[in-house]
């Protein structure tokens, strides 16, 4: 498994923190492999491996191990003196009120607390209540187009590799297989646990026909502005009544499990997120392929989406920029800075150049600006930037 060094660079500075260090991200998406590389450097700084406890509630040896006060038991019993403590605990969210525990040891002993989870919602409610203020969150998201290319070995990758990380994605795992169909029947798995595990058995979603369908209308749809009717009229088309307030229960439950993201549109001008017409990106697009049987490559909305995922790796919060009779595709925020990006997959004429570079003509700021597509020509002009997709994808 190669090193996620794009992430790992953004928690190296919190390893002997006591904030608690959240990992949240995507089912399978290399949570589990992140936290052991995380224990290896520790061990490689000089920590003793007796300082270090790790526990996995997927692996059935802690099946017994179900609610705060047995969690808390099992690590007292493990900890045999007073030195710092190195606590990992993954998949968390097995454990019911397991925020009192943790809260616990941090309050009480000299302990750097990590843990993981695949629920977005891991810290609402009583957790963020308990623990309000004593964490911060990473988002962990399956391999970038980079590190897709160092898994297999690419050192100078073309737009045909783009194409092949588009129609398959980056769940690490798949890598490790042989062939279309040893891969299709890996994401055909993953999706099933994602739905009758995550969804359907926790959060209670029990009508799985239609928890299908609205997945395989956002799957075939990626990239594009939600509109609550369009859905509706979707599902009249094919004889099923729903509910806008059952629809938007389901959506719910669809972005907590993290299968897909939500990006909110952002109100350039008065600069407020707004509240409707948000745009849903798939957290891996193998995933989209393998369950829409009427998958189309439209290029321009996978690019998008998978400029979309990169944005978030790289660590930015990312929203749709809303402007008076139109819209800018990212605006992308970190660290008190702003960068708005605009994604197509050429620039294949004049009017599409007019089109992309002007969508920036309305704001009146100096922040960056970016028009990404996969023409190697740089059309740079009036202070936005024009960069080749693949040269984005893979700076370091």
């Amino acid at each position: 498994m190669i090193k996620r060094e794009n992430i790992l660079k953004r928690i190296r500075p919190f390893y002997e923190n006591e904030l608690i260090k959240v990992l949240i991200g995507l089912r399978r998406s290399g949570k589990s492999v992140l936290l052991h590389q995380i224990m290896d450097e520790l061990l490689q700084a000089g920590v003793k491996k007796e300082q270090i406890i790790y526990m996995n509630f997927e692996d059935f040896q802690y099946s017994s191990i179900t609610n705060a006060q047995q969690l808390y038991e099992y690590i007292c019993d493990k900890r045999q003196n007073e030195e710092k403590y190195y606590l990992f605990f993954d998949e968390i969210q097995m454990v019911s009120e397991f925020e009192r525990s943790i809260n616990s040891f941090r309050a009480t002993w000299d302990v750097s607390i990590f843990m993981t989870g695949s629920n977005s919602k891991l810290l609402s409610g009583e957790l963020a209540t308990v623990l309000s203020g004593r964490y911060i969150t990473f988002r962990v998201m399956p391999f970038s187009f980079q590190e897709a290319c160092e898994m297999r070995k690419i050192k100078t990758p073309d737009e045909n590799d783009l194409t092949e990380y588009m129609n398959w994605g980056g769940m690490p795992q798949r890598f490790s297989m042989h062939g279309e169909s040893e891969v299709r029947t890996f994401l055909q798995d993953l999706y099933n646990s994602v739905v009758l595990r995550d969804i359907v058995q926790r959060a209670g979603a029990r009508d799985v026909d239609l928890l299908n369908r609205i997945m395989e209308y956002l799957m075939a749809n990626p990239s594009q502005t939600f509109s609550s009717q369009g859905i509706l009229k979707y599902f009249k088309s094919v004889d099923r009544d729903v509910s806008t307030q059952t629809l938007y229960n389901y959506l719910d439950h669809i972005q907590t499990s993290l299968i897909v993201s939500k990006a909110r549109r952002y109100d350039i001008r008065g600069r407020k997120i707004l509240t409707t017409l948000d745009k849903y990106y798939l957290t891996d697009l193998g995933l989209g392929r393998i369950h829409n049987s009427g998958y189309k490559l439209e290029m321009g909305a996978l690019l998008e989406n998978v400029v979309y995922n990169e944005l978030l790796s790289r660590g930015y919060e990312v929203y749709v920029g809303k402007l008076p009779g139109g819209e800018v595709d990212f605006v992308a925020l970190k660290n008190g800075k702003k960068e708005y990006y605009q994604v197509t997959y050429y620039l294949y004429d004049q009017k599409v150049i007019d089109r992309e570079f002007g969508a920036y003509a309305s704001i009146p700021d100096n922040y960056p600006k970016y028009v990404i597509s996969m023409d190697k020509m740089d059309f740079s002009r009036e202070g936005i930037i024009h960069l080749n997709a693949l040269k984005f994808l893979l700076e370091k």
